[in-house]
């Protein structure tokens, strides 16, 4: 049989980093064992239905580079696959749970809910529908099957709960292992609604079977459900699939789920993409805009809450694939640090190719109006900076001089650097470098390098001014690189603005 495990948000926002953990978990076990990768849109929820955030799960997944197998668009099987273009299925299997004594009708209006829920605080008590107290209420428990069949026929409001068989169950999660729950402890949950919709549960167990999914892997928000839903397996006579449930995503505290709360406060995202709320028109920021490279995003995922057992950090989709594993999934809660995630985004960053960090480079100078030159000299420029980039905004900062000259000095370095003699020795480099003949890096470090040697100077007294005329403050790459790339000319251009400046 070939294993199908399945990625099922709902829309009801953006997407948070959690559930693509979640979609990357699953699609890293579908590939490792050859199997499918389902997405469905679980909308059963139509009060809290977001417009365009099932846009915005499809748009994450694809610049996070997992793709589903089967799903919106791309149908395959076991569609559709929005839970609200199969909303006609799932009566019948509702209707069929009521006829072998796993659910029934209940009549009982708001208001005498609300009042069952009012003395139960009353007594400091809390109110559960359940085997308890099933008997006290207006449903076909209670109810002849004549008077049941007159309410229907009159069109009474009315939703279908589930029955639990009352035992001790016994149940096998691939993370945490074996666990057991007594069924006395569940409630009568509502499977069908009055307004002809199933809930998310008897939606998700009829899905689940129909799409023939093998395993369940979800978040361990979803864990304090899994005895309800083998329940329902059991009652329609399914084979239960596989169930996995994914430790939280913590904040950086470590105390408590990651939220957007947290990111804001601490100034990251949590979100994959940009998302701007069509009610509020609040705008969300997403690791993409941020900077952040999708394979970046993906390592950051990984590594939370999953381990491969070695001393490897840097995988590439691919890798994952081959070393993914339930068993190496933890159970306690991963906490989410954001320096960790700029490392991971740092270590892929420097990995690209010059030519790609360039482009990206080009883009954002035009944007801002800089004339780069040509498109080589922007990715040799990307080569010699990078190893100390993170995202592409830093080069401005790293790299800026090699595009417009200093206009100001950093103080302490100016401090630092330019001493009483210093202008007269700037203006002897300036010579040597007009007579310079060889203007590559090597050319002028040896003819200035050898320069210092004959008059008996220290290095610093030369080359720490000569920095700081070249880029307005003592940080870069070597000195000679500079000089060689922004040419002689500007070169004695800067230095006599430096002495100028800062006689």
């Amino acid at each position: 049989a070939v294993l199908t495990p399945r990625f099922a948000p709902s829309p009801t926002g953006p997407l948070h980093i959690g559930g693509v953990r979640t979609a990357l978990f699953n699609y890293l076990f579908a590939k490792k064992h050859n199997g499918t990768f389902v997405l469905r849109i679980e909308d059963t929820d139509q009060n809290r239905y977001v417009e365009g955030a099932e846009d915005y799960i499809v748009n994450a997944l694809k610049w996070c580079q997992i793709p589903y197998d089967e799903g919106p668009g791309k149908e395959g099987d076991c569609g559709p696959y929005r839970q609200s273009e199969r909303k006609s299925m799932y009566k019948q299997y509702a209707l069929d749970l009521i006829e072998n004594g796993a659910a029934y009708y209940a009549f009982d209006t708001a208001q005498e809910l609300q009042t069952a829920r009012e003395n139960a605080e009353a007594k400091k008590e809390t109110f559960i529908y359940n085997h308890n107290n099933r008997n006290d209420f207006t449903n076909s428990l209670t109810l002849s099957n004549d008077e049941v069949k007159e309410r229907i026929n009159r069109g009474d409001d009315y939703v279908i709960r589930f029955k639990p068989e009352l035992k001790t169950l016994h149940m096998f999660d691939e993370i945490r292992k074996g666990i057991e729950i007594n069924t006395s402890l569940i409630d009568d949950k509502v499977l069908f609604k009055s307004d002809g919709m199933p809930t998310y549960h008897l939606a998700n167990v009829v899905d689940d079977h129909d799409m023939k999914i093998s395993h369940v892997i979800r978040g361990e928000e979803w864990l304090p459900s899994m005895a309800l839903h083998v329940l329902l397996y059991e009652s329609f006579g399914w084979d239960r699939p596989k169930f996995a449930h994914l430790p939280l995503i913590l904040k950086p505290t470590g105390k408590g789920k990651l939220s957007k709360r947290d990111g804001d406060k601490m100034g990251f995202s949590v979100f994959p993409l940009e998302w701007k709320d069509p009610k509020s028109g609040e705008v969300s920021t997403g690791f993409k805009q941020d900077g952040f490279l999708p394979e970046s995003m993906i390592n950051i995922l990984a590594f939370l809450g999953w381990n491969p057992g070695t001393e490897q950090e840097i995988f590439s989709l691919d890798e994952l694939v081959q070393a993914f594993s339930l068993d190496k999934v933890n159970s306690s809660g991963a906490k989410y640090d954001p320096e960790k995630a700029k490392w991971f985004q740092q270590q892929w960053y420097v990995a690209q190719d010059d030519a790609i960090i360039g482009a990206a480079f080009a883009k954002a100078l035009e944007e801002k109006g800089i004339d780069y030159g040509s498109q080589d000299y922007v990715n040799i420029v990307c080569g010699l900076v990078k190893e100390r980039a993170v995202f592409t905004e830093d080069l401005f900062e790293l790299a800026g001089f090699f595009f417009t000259a200093p206009d100001s000095y950093d103080e302490k370095a100016a401090k630092k650097a330019w001493k009483e003699d210093t202008s007269n020795i700037m203006t002897d480099v300036i010579k040597i470098i007009e007579d310079c003949t060889d203007d590559s890096a090597t050319g002028l470090s040896t003819a200035v390098k050898g320069w210092i040697t004959s008059q008996e100077m220290g290095f610093g007294k030369v080359m720490m001014p000569l920095r700081l005329s070249l880029v307005g403050s003592l940080m870069g790459p070597d000195v000679f690189e500079i000089a060689s790339m922004i040419g002689k000319n500007q070169t004695i251009a800067r230095i006599q603005h430096a002495i100028k400046k800062l006689s």
